[in-house]
């Protein structure tokens, strides 16, 4: 079985690719870097450190998946649009006329420095708001890198960070009206076949979550499956069998491979599992700050609205869980009994979006990501939590999502384009 101890493990293959192959190709009109003189684009970069304390502090935090999903895409896309936002102010991305000594592109150190300004202002904004009591600490964070550099803060940094805070603000705006943070209003269906949820009064994680503002979708059930098997029928029972029979047999390669993917509160949880296979593909491919920004900002939000869709779904069909339509099935601890319905599931649908944006612009690595979204999916069931058919609707979902998002990126006129 394919199986991955770190994340860095799991993508040693893009090393090779590296020292293989050009660039990939990048998802939009936006090229990646095609040679290097100098110091690395990777030394310079701000945006995979401002990506590493994010995850940090939602692990820190106790994020919920639901929160934490939410929660980076705000940094990914304050990050792509400051840095889109300062170079336009300086006159747009390539100046023939201005020497790139260091080998960052056009603009040199000014252009270094102001990407790196653009991030750090953007990221400190959009981390105080959703971690206000860290405010001092990331202010450090900001000091530090203004000062990293000869010499002391460089103008262009100061000009960036200006350009970058006044994005994160716009980011807090919108998130402060996306309707993320508004409770669950709905009925949860009781009954045969229906999902039962873990609290009472009756509470469902995530409930919320179809009618919050995404991203690209245009409704939350734009890509809404059809319906899983009928309750009590000859598919379903033949699901619900396989995972008692997984639950009777469990060998400690199953538990072990649950646990990894479990990825719940304390963790970065799945979408910043994610992100940080982004980030070993940005240092592998020595990635600008644009690109990587880019990247961030395109993975985070495909994730978030494939999460959308995927309550849309949940709170469509209101699924039993295994356990529940099995009492002698028993669950993995470390995955826990989430507190919303089976189908599809959630952490397909993220996963899968994930991968799908990931090897769009690796498409050399597409093999060995469909692999960990295999795994991923995989896990749940060895988990105790998720039916086969919860799996296979999460990942089509997931990846149908995922091409209506690169699709609109590409297009130049999307949420992530600066105007």
């Amino acid at each position: 079985m394919f199986r991955v101890a770190r994340v860095s493990i799991a993508l040693a293959g893009l090393a090779l690719l590296a020292a293989c192959t050009d660039h990939a190709p990048a998802p939009t009109e936006l090229s990646l870097s095609e040679s290097h003189t100098g110091l690395p684009f990777t030394e310079g970069l701000a945006s995979p450190a401002w990506q590493e304390k994010a995850a940090g502090l939602v692990s820190q935090a106790g994020f919920n998946p639901q929160t934490a999903t939410h929660a980076y895409p705000l940094l990914g896309v304050a990050q792509y649009l400051a840095v889109q936002r300062a170079e336009a102010a300086e006159g747009g991305t390539d100046v023939a006329t201005v020497a790139s000594a260091i080998g960052i592109g056009a603009g040199g150190r000014n252009r270094l420095e102001l990407d790196r300004g653009a991030v750090a202002g953007a990221s400190f904004v959009v981390l105080t708001y959703l971690f206000p009591s860290q405010a001092q600490a990331l202010g450090e964070i900001v000091d530090a890198q203004a000062n990293a550099g000869p010499g002391g803060l460089h103008p262009a940094f100061a000009r960036g960070e200006a350009a970058g805070r006044a994005v994160g603000a716009e980011i807090v705006a919108r998130a402060q009206t996306d309707g993320f943070n508004r409770a669950f209003t709905g009925t949860i269906p009781t009954g045969a076949g229906f999902w039962i949820s873990n609290t009472n009064p009756t509470t469902i994680a995530g409930g919320q979550l179809p009618g919050v503002t995404p991203w690209f979708l245009t409704s939350a059930s734009q890509f809404r499956p059809g319906p899983p098997p009928a309750f009590g029928s000859a598919s379903f029972t033949a699901g619900l069998a396989e995972i008692r029979q997984i639950s009777n047999t469990r060998t400690a390669e199953q538990i072990a491979t649950a646990a990894y993917w479990a990825l719940s509160v304390g963790t970065p949880t799945t979408a910043g599992f994610w992100l940080q296979v982004a980030t070993d593909g940005i240092n592998q491919h020595g990635l600008s700050e644009r690109e990587a920004t880019h990247l961030y900002a395109l993975l985070s939000t495909t994730m978030f609205d494939a999460q959308i869709g995927c309550w849309d779904a949940k709170e469509t069909y209101w699924f039993i869980r295994p356990w529940q339509a099995d009492p002698l099935i028993t669950v993995v601890p470390a995955v826990g009994k989430p507190n919303h319905p089976s189908y599809p599931s959630g952490h397909s649908c993220l996963s899968a979006s994930g991968a799908e944006v990931l090897s769009t612009f690796f498409p050399e690595q597409r093999d060995q990501l469909d692999a960990m979204v295999a795994e991923a999916g995989l896990s749940r069931m060895y988990g105790g939590i998720h039916y086969r058919f919860d799996i296979d609707a999460g990942q089509t979902l997931g990846r149908s999502v995922a091409r209506f998002t690169i699709a609109a990126d590409a297009s130049g006129s999307s949420v992530l384009t600066s105007h």
